[in-house]
């Protein structure tokens, strides 16, 4: 048997509703430092796997260099160019370039 009481049962429900509200809501503001915080975690952690790949395609670019090295041709041409060094009998000729370094606007 349903008895109806008028507007208290509508105020029932509405008083329910806006506990439920509130409730959500306090949990979303108590949650909301924790949202944050791994937001910034993951930018960090994102920042941080950027560096990696820098880093890790530098270390390969420099293991190929030491590697390069273990071979003496490699070693003999690195004297030649930037040591100026030549074997007995040979000659070295340096070339100097004469392009101007800045070039003049003309009216």
């Amino acid at each position: 048997m349903k008895v109806d009481l008028g507007i208290w049962t509508k105020l029932n429900r509405a008083v329910i509703c806006l506990f439920v509200l509130a409730s959500l809501a306090g949990i979303g503001l108590w949650y909301w430092p924790v949202v944050q915080e791994n937001e910034r975690l993951r930018r960090s952690l994102l920042e941080t796997e950027q560096e990696l790949r820098k880093e890790a395609e530098l270390a390969r670019r420099m293991d190929a260099a030491l590697n390069s090295l273990e071979h003496p041709k490699t070693v003999e041409r690195l004297a030649r160019e930037r040591l100026g060094y030549a074997k007995p009998g040979e000659k070295i000729i340096h070339f100097e370039d004469t392009t101007p370094a800045v070039t003049p606007e003309r009216r």
